[in-house]
């Protein structure tokens, strides 16, 4: 009886002073405003914010003349305002070296030989590099231990570090053997499950689902094909149905024409990277709702991770370039295929290597300006990291456009990103839940 009676009155302490805790209030002046879903710019906008969220947006005068006195101004008038940005296909915990390859030398290594505790500082100087570059939510789909994701998302959310908001999905779950993961040992599998969750059948599936979702996952993630093993359509559907009925959604890797029908037949969210998707399979997706997330990389990304790091010799450098060339031709191809059937488009980086010269959040950006040169428009490219990209998180009602009632995940950038999208690389001003990460442009 006297422990209810301490905890009632705890609680009523507590809820006492966050009523007596006043609000924070803040005005921006933003010169132009960029409205992702009429793809317009909107001048002299005032943003009035409340806290963490947006209350009301309009004509700068008008909202001035409705804000509090003591709110607080930001002065972005000679800035475009932007809604933050969102990585889809992220993998924070991992920096993994060009030089070590093929990736499934990096896996190994990444497992054995940096281990959890400096994953885990990985992804805490990751995550604030992510977000002072102007992301303030990222998708993150594996390579993260058995739950580091999930740790860092926490620790984000209770004010421990910096960083973007995170949906987090723990291990990949994968075909019997892992992802790229060549181990000719009796020590495999202790290896493999520290990184993957592995299925030979429909029940496992389920079951495999059923554990990311204990470790802390609040999306599934699952790689369908990986050389020839290849989960087929019935696992696709336990795995679905498994992480539909707990409310979360589901991102398939799938590269090859059977991958990429079994994750449609399964009815999954979205498929990462869709290599070999034809142009039926792409009808199939609009029809299913299920985005595409392209995971491009510019030609000079791949130069500077592998070209630089492996050392080739002048034959074997020649060959590298063809085979640039051939992945930017297929890029472009299957981009321009996939917008042609009407597949919704969202971005993501697959960013997991350690970049050189650039932090996490320089590297990442780099994607606006692969989709550009894919042939996506600079306002398509912008709502694939917005607005789609809210959509296919499930956090359409709280980011993505910069409207009343959603957080006030806010960017800046002094010029006109629908004209040069490398602008985004030049991010001034980034505000997360009302509060200001980096402003360079205050007088």
């Amino acid at each position: 009886m006297l422990r209810r009676t301490l905890t009632l009155l705890i609680v009523l302490s507590a809820y006492t002073l966050a009523q007596n805790i006043p609000t924070k209030t803040t005005l921006i002046k933003a010169g132009r405003l960029l409205d992702v879903k009429a793809g317009v710019y909107l001048a002299n906008q005032g943003v009035l914010i409340e806290g963490d969220r947006i209350k009301e947006i309009g004509a700068f005068d008008t909202i001035k003349s409705r804000a509090p006195r003591d709110a607080t101004l930001i002065d972005l008038s000679q800035a475009t305002l932007l809604p933050g940005l969102i990585d889809c296909h992220g993998h924070l915990l991992a920096a993994m070296e060009g030089r070590w390859s093929p990736a499934g030398e990096a896996i190994v290594i990444a497992i054995t030989r940096v281990g959890p505790a400096k994953r885990a500082l990985i992804g805490a100087a990751n995550a604030r590099d992510m977000l002072e570059a102007g992301f303030t939510a990222v998708r993150n789909v594996g390579h993260s231990g058995v739950n580091g994701d999930a740790a860092l998302r926490d620790a984000i959310n209770e004010g421990l570090i910096q960083g973007p908001r995170i949906l987090a999905s723990c291990r990949k779950l994968t075909p019997i053997g892992g992802q790229v993961v060549e181990i000719r040992s009796e020590n495999a599998e202790a290896i493999i499950t520290q990184e993957f969750l592995t299925i030979g059948n429909a029940e496992e599936a389920r079951r495999a689902v059923r554990q990311a979702l204990a470790d802390g996952a609040d999306v599934i993630k699952v790689v369908v094909d990986d050389n020839k093993r290849i989960l087929n359509s019935n696992e696709m559907r336990a795995i679905v149905e498994e992480a539909h009925r707990g409310k979360v959604k589901v991102a398939a890797h799938a590269t090859t024409q059977a991958g990429i029908q079994a994750a449609i037949d399964g009815g999954v969210d979205s498929i990462e990277h869709g290599d070999e998707a034809t142009d039926e399979q792409f009808q199939a997706m609009r029809d299913k709702g299920i985005f595409l997330d392209p995971t491009l990389w510019t030609s000079q990304a791949l130069r500077d991770l592998y070209l630089k790091s492996l050392y080739f010799s002048p034959e074997g450098a020649a060959q590298f370039e063809k085979a640039v060339k051939a992945y930017i031709d297929s890029s472009k191809q299957k981009l321009q295929r996939s917008l042609k059937a009407g597949v919704k488009i969202a971005a993501g980086s697959d960013m997991w290597v350690r970049y050189p010269g650039k932090n996490r959040g320089e590297a990442t950006m780099m994607m606006f300006e692969a989709l550009v040169d894919a042939g996506l428009p600079p306002l398509e490219t912008i709502r694939a990291g917005t607005i789609n990209a809210a959509e296919l998180l499930g956090w359409q009602d709280r980011m993505g456009s910069i409207e009343a009632g959603k957080f006030a995940d806010l960017i800046a950038v002094s010029g006109d990103p629908l004209k040069d999208i490398s602008e985004l690389k030049r991010v001034k001003f980034v505000m997360k839940g009302g509060e200001v990460v980096k402003n360079e442009l205050a007088k």
